[in-house]
């Protein structure tokens, strides 16, 4: 393994400094090691690993710190039910609801404590988010650059401002240098996401060794996943594409190969919003880069199937969906702290199809946000909209409260019930709608999904049984008490899509050892279907009973008549079926 890490950094760097910070950095693994008992073995995903993404100051109460309203609030509603929290940045920051780190080493005051933290990690395991290609404008590391001081002189890109960079691909509509001031001189340094966000440059080991010890702190205080955000841009090479360089990869192993080497049970993620064979990538071998990547095309094409009434894109999709060993899983999600990316559907949806995400959102209220382009053109990069909003559409105004619930749960449980490890988003687990008020308060369309809720409030919404809020908070619950009972949900349980009619998303669970299937339909349009499905088709184990299956979700029997299974699937439907 040191020779693994020691290869690593020679690649990055040139062989006699990779040989001086080789000894530094085993150094300070050795030591860290033996401070800490950590499972040498790597322990596989199940189907009761469910992660929860919130922000840490999500539930405020008078007087009170919220990351301990948001602990006592874990321990009350979801410990049962989810065991794995993602706290978004909780660190100081300056912008970007976070992502614009002043300090990586300490709490934001205004939430809590290291404590505060650790406590949260007594009854949930913990994802962090390790920012590593930018870092906020106010921090002290930016802060000495600019005044000068020859510590920090090489911890950022200056570029000249003739420099050609339309190569570079920009995530943003904004520009990439952003002018300062050193000693009285102009310089422009290197922002790919905001003028407040200033890229680390990594082609100085400093600034890789300062990364790693962030990294190490983190997995001090309780961290077993580390979320790299925007990876897919840390290494910047003039005259490149600058997204996905070998160089992001190999930074990518070398934190791989430094958590095998102390802390085998943590697992990375990588956060990289582009077309799904880029997105991909980043598992590597299987074996030396993420354990998880974002399943990003899934909340569009979800989105997609239910404007249309029609899962043939989805279904076709997901047909091809495989990783490369058991390791490695997928993160299925629907919504984030982010908008709904569409970049990553680029290559599945037409033009036109595209174009019905992009009009349907306006529609129902919300906002595009767009991209630049080399050419100097803009592209639509996400969809700033409540899922919400997004999937129950014109039944805000037109349907009754159950309606709406209905057709939202319905798009939730194809999340949970395809192969990888789900992650839902607190403002889903309770149904909210589009936050204007954040919007206009911020500036940013992203403000629409990041609403934050004092507790006397949330409590009265969910302890009100015809409110949205409890319905959806109590159906999601149901599905998800369900699915950690279920091997068949494990994600590494073999999956098979079933096409039976375009308004029906179809799936087959198998588990691990073969002793459990379950069959999902899930009616994605207005209408009821007919589904007659001949079970003989599907080459299952001969000791697996045909005859009589079970309706998870309301514990229903169901006979078939010579194997085949006989329904009528009601508008937006969800049947988890099971032998066992």
């Amino acid at each position: 393994m040191e020779k693994r890490i020691l290869n690593k950094l020679a690649k990055l760097h040139d062989e006699d400094m990779a040989d001086e910070y080789f000894e530094l950095l085993i150094e300070f693994l050795k030591s860290f090691r033996d401070e800490h008992e950590f499972k040498r073995k790597r322990k596989l995903t199940n189907e009761k690993d469910v992660i929860l993404i919130t922000y840490g100051d999500q539930i405020k109460k008078e007087n009170n710190q919220p990351l301990q309203v948001l602990k006592n609030f874990l321990d009350k509603y979801f410990k049962e039910t989810i065991n794995t929290v993602h706290i978004l940045p909780f660190f100081p920051y300056s912008s970007d609801y976070g992502f614009s780190i002043i300090d990586y080493t300490s709490v934001n005051s205004d939430f809590g404590s290291w404590d505060d933290i650790e406590n949260i990690k007594g009854n949930f395991k913990l994802m962090v988010d390790l920012v590593l290609n930018h870092i906020s404008r106010e921090s002290n590391w930016f802060q000495e650059f600019l005044k000068g001081n020859p510590k920090y002189k090489d911890y950022f890109i200056t570029v000249d401002k003739s420099e050609d960079l339309s190569e570079v691909v920009r995530p943003r509509a904004k520009p990439l240098l952003t002018k300062v001031e050193i000693n009285n001189q102009t310089k422009y340094v290197w922002t790919t996401f905001s003028e407040d966000q200033i890229d680390l440059n990594y082609k100085n080991p400093d600034v890789l060794m300062e990364m790693i010890k962030i990294l190490l702190l983190y997995i001090d205080k309780g961290a077993r996943y580390l979320r790299l955000d925007a990876i897919a841009y840390v290494w910047k090479e003039i005259g490149t594409s600058c997204i996905h360089l070998e160089q992001d990869h190999i930074i990518v192993k070398l934190f791989r190969d430094i958590l095998d080497y102390i802390a085998p049970e943590v697992k990375i993620i990588t956060e990289t919003n582009v077309p799904h064979k880029e997105n991909i990538s980043y598992f590597g071998d299987g074996h030396d880069e993420a354990q998880l990547v974002y399943q990003f095309p899934l909340p569009p094409l979800i989105l997609f199937s239910f404007i249309k009434e029609n899962t043939r894109k989805l279904r076709n999709w997901a047909k091809i969906l495989e990783t490369p060993t058991k390791y490695t899983n997928f993160f299925n999600f629907t919504a984030s702290h982010d908008g709904i990316g569409v970049r990553p559907v680029e290559n599945i949806l037409s033009k036109e199809g595209m174009q019905s995400l992009l009009d349907h959102t306006l529609k129902n209220k919300g906002y595009i946000s767009y991209k630049k382009n080399s050419d100097g053109s803009k592209s639509p990069y996400e969809l700033n909209i409540s899922y919400f909003n997004a999937i129950v559409g014109d039944l805000i105004t037109k349907g009754d409260r159950d309606s709406q619930v209905k057709k939202f749960m319905a798009s939730q449980a194809i999340q949970i019930s395809l192969a990888g490890v789900p992650g839902i988003y607190f403002h889903s687990l309770v149904g909210t709608r589009n936050y204007y008020q954040g919007v206009e308060k911020t500036g940013e369309y992203r403000s629409i999904n990041r609403r934050k809720y004092k507790l006397e409030r949330l409590l009265e919404k969910i302890n009100d049984k015809n409110s949205i809020t409890s319905k959806v908070y109590n159906y999601y619950i149901k599905l998800l008490n369900i699915r950690i009972s279920e091997k068949a949900f494990n994600p590494n349980a073999k999956q098979k899509i079933i096409d039976i009619d375009e308004r029906l998303f179809s799936l087959m669970r198998i588990s691990t050892d073969e002793e459990q299937i379950i069959i999902i339909i899930i009616n994605v349009s207005s209408e009821t279907i007919n589904v007659g499905l001949n079970l003989k088709d599907f080459s299952l184990p001969k000791h697996i009973n045909l005859k009589k299956l079970k309706n998870l979700i309301n514990k229903e029997e169901i006979s078939t008549t010579d194997n085949v299974l006989d329904l009528d699937i009601k508008p937006y439907e969800i049947n988890w079926m099971t032998n066992s």
